[in-house]
């Protein structure tokens, strides 16, 4: 199951998962041009470094998808080249459609052997989290996994994340955030039967302090792993992953700290060094 290799990834490296971000200040500073050609040497130098050093990568599609198709077949030839070396990949896409037009964002990055397919991809819950129906079932059917969007790091999600929907689940409140995690953990459940983690995750941010608390619940509860944004240049740090998460939902590889300019603005020959010291500050 995806859960249990991505937990044995971070057994072996650490929590840290470093996006795949080529920015344009990235790329001047990495001395590289801003184009498609310069997004995909962005990438394939990230892989080959990073390759043996962290549990994850997590390419950001946005930053390729603005280059057009050759930005497309750069990201298709970074996802290649880490299947290649055996390094888990979660495709930040944030898709989140209806019917067929989510079945085929999910056949296009859940589907083996699809050039844009992924271990994991990143979606949106707020068109309902029933529409992601079509993603669930696929990523069960091939072993891959989902991380829904829940509390995420930007301040202005709260005004919808936050909303109380009015009807209280069991475990979660009555939180929109809330209802999203009760619906994860009801597919996990479904999968697992309550042992073990599942597939589907949240993405949760270590930014959002006492948040979750607040709202009535715990976002491990949710059976699956936790992607968490805001370590390192947005501030958050040990510390804050412990406020949000706790020692055990750590201590058990279920939260997956995604990590990028920390990590990428130490240049590509010092990515590995940089990964390893943050992986050994934020161990328990």
């Amino acid at each position: 199951m995806f859960s249990a290799r991505l937990r044995e990834a971070m057994a072996a490296h650490g929590p840290v998962c470093v996006g795949i971000d080529p920015h344009d200040h990235l790329l001047e500073e990495w001395g590289l041009p801003r184009t498609a050609a310069g997004v995909r040497e962005f990438g394939l130098r990230t892989v080959t470094e990073l390759a043996g050093s962290v549990a994850a990568v997590k390419p950001q599609s946005a930053f390729f998808e603005r280059f057009g198709s050759a930005g497309v077949a750069a990201l298709e030839e970074t996802l290649a080249a880490c299947r290649e070396q055996g390094l888990l990949t979660i495709l930040d896409v944030k898709r989140g459609d209806i019917g067929s037009t989510m079945a085929g964002y999910a056949q296009a990055h859940l589907t083996p052997g699809s050039p844009l397919s992924a271990d994991a991809i990143t979606v949106s819950p707020y068109l309902g989290v029933g529409a992601l129906g079509a993603a669930f079932d696929l990523a069960a059917a091939n072993d891959r996994g989902l991380f829904v969007l829940a509390l995420t790091s930007n301040p202005e999600g709260a005004d919808v994340q936050h909303a109380r929907t009015g009807g209280k689940v069991e475990g979660f409140g009555d939180s929109v955030a809330g209802s999203v995690a009760a619906a994860v953990a009801a597919r996990n459940a479904e999968l697992t039967g309550g042992e073990g983690l599942g597939p589907f995750g949240l993405v949760v941010g270590a930014t959002i302090g006492s948040a979750a608390a607040d709202l009535g619940f715990d976002p491990s509860d949710c059976g699956g792993p936790i992607l968490t944004p805001g370590v390192g240049a947005q501030g958050a740090g040990r510390a804050e992953l412990l406020e949000v998460f706790g020692p055990a939902a750590l201590s058990r590889n279920q939260v997956v700290v995604a990590v990028s300019r920390a990590v990428l603005g130490a240049g590509p020959e010092g990515l590995a060094e940089a990964a390893r010291t943050l992986n050994a500050a934020l161990r328990m």
